[in-house]
């Protein structure tokens, strides 16, 4: 079922609880601008809210991109009439509506195909599984354009090797899928966009397998133990596992377990 946006520069469909997100730009190879950047939190939120939707999977359209970077004729312009400071006050693809990427609670997977640069890899590093084609390429391409690279959870050395997020920003050259894949960048390579399509869905639906509320509070302690000392995590995981414990879900899993059926999830 797809559903109407405001911009058509960013798709949204459902099927089967999966929320399929395509950024919908493939003539500028789906270039970030600000039109593209609000519509897609505006998809997170449609995906976020909607309680038949358990996992969201976002790609690019047209098969030579997921997304090239920001859009520097946008840029240019919005400089020229706004000011250099415009990348301090929200900047391109800032949203003034919708709920950004990283902040989803559930799960997402990024299927990426073709290049995956600059603002791509920052919004490819706000999903928490990344797949993509073996002619994928990455990269950080900020200083050549003389722009800071982000910081925190969307900054490259929070998902590999400080060596090899130096590398990438400092060189600004592109690493390819194969690499991006064996330093643990992307979790799985598919040889062409049908397989990455199939992958996506596969990784979707073992996901679906599980209780909602655990998958959620699951992602939630990963993400925060990322960046919390140990105790802080153990905390959270505490009032996390209150949430699930009081859930009815929580009795259906080793119920069904015990019967040998299929749990049947709630999401309550």
């Amino acid at each position: 079922m797809a559903l109407p946006l405001p911009s058509n520069t960013v798709l949204y469909e459902k099927r089967d609880r999966i929320a399929w997100i395509t950024l919908n730009r493939p003539d500028a190879l789906n270039a970030q601008n600000r039109e593209l950047g609000s519509t897609i939190s505006l998809a997170v939120e449609e995906a976020t809210n909607d309680d038949d939707v358990l996992v969201a999977i976002i790609t690019g359209a047209g098969g030579r991109a997921f997304c090239a970077g920001m859009d520097m004729k946008e840029r240019a312009q919005v400089d020229a009439a706004e000011g250099v400071d415009m990348a301090r006050t929200g900047g391109l693809g800032g949203a003034a509506r919708g709920i950004q990427l990283g902040n989803c609670p559930k799960p997402v997977i990024a299927a990426i195909d073709g290049y995956c640069l600059g603002a791509g890899m920052v919004l490819a590093l706000q999903t928490d599984i990344r797949i993509a084609t073996e002619q994928s390429r990455f990269g950080m391409p900020e200083v050549r354009r003389s722009i800071l690279m982000p910081a925190g959870p969307q900054e490259p050395e929070w998902h590999i090797p400080v060596g090899e997020a130096m590398w990438m920003g400092l060189t600004a050259a592109h690493m390819t899928a194969r690499r991006a894949f064996d330093i643990g960048l992307v979790q799985a390579l598919a040889p062409d966009r049908q397989a990455l399509f199939l992958e996506a869905q596969r990784l979707a639906e073992e996901i679906k397998l599980g209780a909602p509320l655990a998958v959620r509070a699951t992602k939630r302690l990963i993400r925060a133990s990322i960046s919390m000392h140990p105790e802080q995590t153990v905390q959270v995981r505490q009032i996390l596992a209150e949430m699930v414990d009081r859930s009815e879900d929580r009795h259906e899993g080793p119920r069904a377990f015990a019967e040998k059926r299929a749990p049947v999830w709630k999401g309550r």
